[in-house]
């Protein structure tokens, strides 16, 4: 059944993320309308041979739209959201808006596709490191039930956004050149740098791309008791997310009981070539939509087998964006 689309941020990397992943996967799309601010209305965009010009958001922009995929900023999602909701489309929105609003599902399609049923008119895709990590997480989870979690990650530059890697590219032409080198939007140089994630700090000490992995996790595995750490840094590569993760498991866990049911779980990818210290590296997890899961290690400072160690790399336009909330949206239909 094809159904009438928009695609809000059109012009972004996440909303540019959303065309080419819609014409991959053959969504079916009967009309499709694109998005933005007033800024880049009237620019035009190449989809599937046929030329579109980028509207002005407002309020009246989703007669006749049944989905309605958000990639803009919270408070643009705030305000455009429920207007899209009562003109009778479901909003799949990529922002932190709804995440842990309670009633609105939060889904990743490979661990809680049953939650997509039980939307209001809008379903909240998770935080990209949240994504990443639960994808490989979950199925070993459902097989022996994960106690604690403790992450590092290393976001690339483009998780902030098109200026992230305008600002490392910049930067890199002038260290090159000699050149004094200058901080725009980044608080810190990133390039030849790295640097914890550039979001506030809360009283316990966490940032809020940490908290966001705790308590999204905790609300998409339905399971409130799993202990979560988090320290998400900022690293000095354009693309793709990686993330080293600790797991306790309840009970006992090899690394070969760990390769076996991984190399089974969708969205999943088995690089763990230890014999030529080959494993996921962005490089090769962009592009893609499947996580790079190797490093697969048993925890040597516990006696009890129960501790894990892995390694992963996740495309975060991709499958920590934009094609988690495709995936969504093919559930809808």
């Amino acid at each position: 059944m094809a159904v009438n689309v928009a695609i809000v941020g059109a012009t972004g990397a996440v909303g540019q993320e959303f065309l080419n992943i819609l014409a991959e996967r053959n969504f079916p799309i009967k009309t499709l309308k694109l998005l933005a601010s007033a800024r880049s209305a009237g620019k035009t965009i190449d989809y599937r041979s046929q030329t579109y010009t980028v509207e002005e958001l407002t309020h009246d922009s989703f007669k006749d739209i049944q989905i309605a995929l958000f990639s803009a900023g919270g408070a643009t999602t705030k305000e455009f959201a429920p207007s899209a909701v009562k003109a009778g489309a479901v909003v799949v929105d990529n922002s932190s808006a709804y995440r842990m609003k309670d009633g609105i599902p939060l889904v990743v399609p490979e661990v809680n596709p049953e939650a997509i049923k039980k939307h209001v008119g809008i379903i909240a895709n998770p935080n990209c490191s949240t994504i990443i990590m639960n994808v490989p997480v979950w199925p070993l989870h459902q097989v022996n039930r994960v106690r604690r979690l403790v992450v590092s990650t290393y976001q690339a530059v483009s998780g902030a956004g098109a200026w992230g890697l305008y600002e490392l590219e910049q930067q890199m032409k002038s260290h090159a050149a000699g050149e004094p080198i200058k901080k725009e939007l980044f608080p810190h140089q990133i390039v030849n740098n790295l640097f914890s994630h550039n979001t506030t700090i809360g009283p316990e000490g966490y940032n809020e791309e940490e908290m966001k992995m705790v308590k999204e996790t905790r609300k998409i595995f339905g399971d409130s008791k799993i202990m979560i750490a988090a320290t998400c840094v900022r690293v000095p590569i354009p693309r793709a997310h990686c993330e080293s993760i600790n797991i306790e498991f309840s009970q006992p866990m090899t690394p070969d009981r760990v390769r076996q049911i991984l190399s089974k779980a969708p969205g999943v990818k088995l690089v763990d070539r230890i014999e030529e210290n080959h494993f996921p590296m962005p490089l090769e997890a962009s592009g893609q939509d499947l996580v790079l899961v190797g490093r697969i290690r048993q925890d040597i400072s516990r006696d009890d087998g129960r501790g894990i160690e892995m390694f992963v790399a996740g495309d975060q336009i991709r499958k920590g964006a934009a094609t988690n909330a495709v995936q969504i949206a093919e559930k809808l239909l």
